[in-house]
């Protein structure tokens, strides 16, 4: 069973069990429940229109992360000009623990 999530404003599919890293969250909650719930896949798959009614997963988080440096390198020949920049997301981690209907 997995379902397809909106977790500000961007699409992530789940299954119970799973760990996803989504941007920094808000608030410093243990237990949170989605409820705009995109798509759901089990015996039958639910599509919403644009959400599905009713539809929830409950996810725990687990902590607070950085992503993987990305680095911004701007250059001009000849010039003598050149700027480095390094940028790290903060991120939250989130274990799934169910998905209900």
């Amino acid at each position: 069973m997995y379902a397809i999530i909106e977790v500000e404003n961007k699409q992530y599919k789940v299954a119970p069990g799973d760990v996803v890293e989504t941007e920094k969250l808000k608030g410093a909650k243990r237990k949170i429940t989605f409820d705009k719930v995109l798509l759901v896949s089990g015996e039958n798959i639910t599509i919403g229109r644009p959400y599905i009614k009713g539809a929830k997963v409950s996810a725990s988080i687990t902590g607070d992360v950085k992503s993987k440096k990305v680095i911004a390198f701007k250059f001009k020949r000849r010039k003598g000009y050149h700027r480095k920049v390094g940028h790290r997301q903060n991120l939250t981690r989130l274990k799934i623990e169910e998905i209900k209907i």
